[in-house]
C-alpha cells in the first residue's frame, strides 16, 4: 500500500487549504474513499467528511479521526509536490488524512469480521478555526447511529525519529485562549500629558504584571504560559498621546483550575493597575481550545497494544482533538516522522516553512489506526 498513500499524500500536499473550506481536499479524499462501501456524509457548515464503515457484526462504535487544513505559509522546502499557493501542510495533516484513508482501506477488506462500526471522521479547521466542534454540532458523533465508546487520532512529529510512537495518560495538550485588553486614558498632546491620561505607561506596567503574575501565582506543578502577542494604541501620530491601548494576550494551561485562576484573578489585577492610574480596562476572555485531556483507561490500552512510550510531559501547544475527547472517552498518540538523513533534533520543527516529513510512515500510521479500532472493537462497550 505504500506507493498509493504515498501519492495520495504528495496530491494532497499540492492541493493545500486553509479554514474551514477545503473543496479540494474534500474531492480528493473522497476519489480515494470511493468504492470502499462506506456510508458518506458532507459538512454543511465545512468542507468534511465523514464517513461510517459498518462490521459484519453487532458491536459498539470507535471513531478514527485527521485534520485537513493546510497553514498560510509560503512553503521552503523545495519539494517537487509543493502547493502552488500560499498554503502548506506544515503540520503534517496530509499525512494524517492519508493514514486515515489507509486504514479505511485496510479495515474495509476485513469488515465482515468487525464486531462493530468505525467512524472516519475528516476535519477542516484544525488550526484555530474549531473544525472539530462544528462537526460535533453537526452530529458526527451520532453519524453511525449510536456515540462512539471511543475516539483516536494521531499527529505526526518531525521532531521524533520515524516510527517512535509516544503519548499520555491525562493532560497531553494544553487549552488555548484569548485575553483581550483595552486601557483607556484620554488622550491629548504629547508636549501636555499632564493635561490628559496617558494609556501607554499603564500598558507597560500591565505587560511586567503578567510576567510576575505566571511566575508567583500559578503554580510549577500545574503551569499556565501566559504570552502579550499584540500591543498596539490608537493613535497614528507620533505627538498624539493616545486614549486607548489595545493588549492581546494568548493563556495556555494544562489545568481547568489554572485556567479559572488566569481569568478571573489576573484580570481583576490588570483593572486594579488601570484604576490607580486613572484609566479603565476593559477585558474579554475568550476560551478556545480546552486541555486536550487522554482517557487514562483508553491511554494505558493503547500504550500496552502499541509498545508506545510515555511522553514525560504534557506540550503547550493545543488541539482541537480536545473537543471530541471532552465527549469521548480516547487517546492522541505522536508518531515520529522526520525524515531520512534529518537530525530530530535540529531538523525543522511542525508550522516551520521548511519542514517536512517521512513518507514511509503511512504505512505504519494506517496499521495503527487499524489496531486501534479492532483492538476496541474487540473490547465490546466496556470502558
Amino acid at each position: 500500500m505504500t506507493s498509493s498513500l504515498i501519492e495520495l499524500r504528495h496530491l494532497l500536499h499540492a492541493h493545500a487549504e486553509v479554514g474551514l473550506d477545503l473543496p479540494e481536499t474534500q474531492a480528493i479524499l473522497l476519489d480515494a474513499l470511493a468504492g470502499l462501501g462506506l456510508d458518506i456524509r458532507l459538512g454543511a457548515g465545512l468542507s468534511s467528511v465523514t464517513a461510517v464503515l459498518r462490521g459484519g457484526r453487532p458491536g459498539p462504535v470507535v471513531l478514527l479521526r485527521a485534520d485537513m487544513d493546510a497553514l498560510p505559509l509560503v512553503e521552503e522546502t523545495g519539494l517537487p509536490f509543493a502547493a502552488d499557493r500560499p498554503a502548506m501542510h506544515a503540520c503534517g495533516h496530509d499525512m494524517h488524512m492519508a493514514g486515515l484513508v489507509g486504514a479505511a482501506r485496510l479495515l474495509a477488506e476485513g469488515r465482515d469480521e468487525l464486531p462493530g462500526s468505525i467512524v472516519f471522521m475528516f476535519q477542516p479547521g484544525e488550526e484555530g478555526a474549531g473544525g472539530a466542534r462544528i462537526m460535533l454540532d453537526e452530529g458526527v458523533l451520532d453519524a453511525a447511529g449510536e456515540r462512539p465508546v471511543a475516539a483516536y487520532a494521531l499527529h505526526v512529529d518531525s521532531k521524533l525519529a520515524a516510527g517512535v510512537r509516544r503519548t499520555r495518560p491525562e493532560s497531553i495538550m494544553a487549552s488555548s485562549n484569548l485575553l483581550n485588553l483595552r486601557v483607556h486614558g484620554a488622550g491629548g498632546h504629547a508636549a501636555l500629558p499632564h493635561t490628559g491620561i496617558d494609556p501607554v505607561p499603564v500598558a507597560a506596567e500591565i505587560v511586567l504584571a503578567i510576567q510576575s503574575f505566571v511566575t508567583r501565582r500559578v503554580p510549577a506543578h500545574d503551569p499556565a504560559i501566559v504570552s502579550v502577542t499584540r500591543l498596539q494604541t490608537n493613535s497614528q501620530a507620533r505627538n498624539v498621546m493616545p486614549s486607548t491601548v489595545e493588549i492581546d494576550v494568548n493563556v495556555r494551561t494544562l489545568s481547568r483550575e489554572t485556567l479559572v485562576l488566569v481569568r478571573d484573578d489576573l484580570t481583576t489585577l490588570l483593572a486594579a493597575i488601570g484604576a490607580a492610574h486613572g484609566c479603565t480596562v476593559e477585558s474579554e476572555f475568550i476560551e478556545a481550545y480546552p486541555v486536550t485531556y487522554n482517557d487514562p483507561a483508553e491511554t494505558e490500552a493503547v500504550i500496552a497494544l502499541l509498545g508506545a512510550d510515555r511522553l514525560p510531559a504534557s506540550g503547550m501547544a493545543s488541539e482541537d482533538f480536545a473537543y471530541v475527547l471532552d465527549q469521548v472517552p480516547g487517546t492522541l498518540l505522536f508518531v515520529g516522522a522526520c525524515p531520512p538523513g534529518v537530525d530530530p533534533a535540529t531538523g525543522p520543527a511542525m508550522h516551520s516553512a521548511a519542514v517536512s516529513f517521512d513518507d514511509t510512515v503511512l504505512d505504519q500510521m494506517a496499521s495503527i489506526f487499524r489496531d486501534l479500532a479492532v483492538h476496541r472493537l474487540k473490547r465490546g462497550t466496556v470502558h
